[in-house]
């Protein structure tokens, strides 16, 4: 699904605007926004906020009382207004834009932001996001695609948020034909986008035989003033019970590569009701009592893993770019 339509149609005119990745094989992204050789830099990422009560409960915890250092917001659900009210409350809080083409669930859906009649191929039947990633890629066109994007980020400025970075909800942005769009759109405004250009040590298998491709479209990114991150890890822990979590989890950070790695989770604290969005409501849980499990705050630190934010990428490259080296 990610990358893989998208990565021959378009990467080849990235490689030509953007060059050489640079010791892309061999430095780290983290050591080219002054991070000292050999850091392994991590940020531990909230999706979701803003889909239900209990995933904005899930992501406040995990960011208050845990390891969590960033979320991003779902902005055409329906619980977006705490979510932002809370944010503006706490405007350290490192929140971006989870940017929602797609509403998945069977009972629990939402329409555009920039209503139908602007983007009617980004619906169905019933005037809601299209179920699967597929479908927005059959049925839209690139022009709704961007203008749909664009209207999310509107409303989180006009409900006075400041996104320090733009993600993509079920990958749909790496979509075949709208990467370019999301690029476009994150170059253009200066805010960061989820890009993945170094080692890719948990991505490797799925999609090592387009790593060149990959780290030349990260090099565009970096080259346009915009942060770049080594490693993503999209699914930390499977396990089935709450120890063997906590132990994949543990097995993960020490195997990690130096770097700067995103480590996704769906922090939620689900009540009765979410069993009626979703069947990962214990998952979710589960990933919620590892962000705040102090055994794992202490596995962190004993192994002198940083934790970040996309808001301190941003501001490292800034001074790179500036030719500072002093953050």
């Amino acid at each position: 699904m990610l990358l893989r339509e998208v990565l021959w149609t378009i990467l080849i005119t990235a490689a030509v605007s953007a060059g050489p990745a640079v010791g892309a094989s061999e430095v780290t992204y983290a050591e080219r926004l002054g991070w000292p050789v050999g850091t392994r830099a991590v940020i531990f990422h909230v999706d979701d906020a803003g889909m239900s009560y209990d995933s904005n409960m899930g992501a406040i915890q995990a960011l208050e009382c845990g390891v969590a250092t960033s979320t991003s917001v779902m902005m055409p659900c329906p619980w977006v207004p705490q979510f932002a009210k809370y944010l503006r409350e706490h405007p350290d809080v490192d929140a971006g834009i989870h940017l929602t083409l797609n509403a998945e669930w069977n009972d629990y859906r939402w329409g555009p932001v920039a209503g139908k009649l602007a983007v009617p191929g980004l619906v169905d039947e019933q005037g809601c996001l299209w179920n699967d990633v597929a479908d927005v890629a059959r049925h839209a066109s690139v022009d709704e695609f961007e203008t749909e994007i664009r209207a999310q980020i509107d409303k989180a400025v006009a409900m006075g948020l400041r996104p320090t970075h733009l993600d993509t909800h079920m990958g749909t942005c790496f979509e075949q034909p709208f990467t370019e769009r999301y690029i476009k759109v994150g170059i253009e405004k200066q805010i960061p986008i989820l890009a993945i250009g170094g080692h890719m040590q948990h991505l490797d298998a799925e999609f090592g035989q387009f790593k060149p491709l990959i780290q030349l479209l990260a090099e565009r990114v970096w080259k346009a003033g915009l942060p770049v991150i080594d490693d993503l890890v999209r699914q930390p822990t499977r396990g089935p019970t709450y120890e063997q979590r906590k132990a994949e989890l543990f097995q993960l950070l020490s195997d990690m590569k130096p770097g700067v790695t995103e480590i996704i989770v769906h922090c939620t604290a689900p009540t009765e009701v979410f069993q009626h969005i979703s069947s990962s409501g214990q998952a979710r849980a589960a990933e919620l009592r590892l962000m705040t499990d102090p055994e794992v705050r202490a596995f962190i630190k004993n192994k002198g893993i940083v934790l970040t934010t996309w808001r301190e990428l941003k501001q490292r490259r800034d001074a790179v770019q500036n030719g500072r080296r002093d953050l």
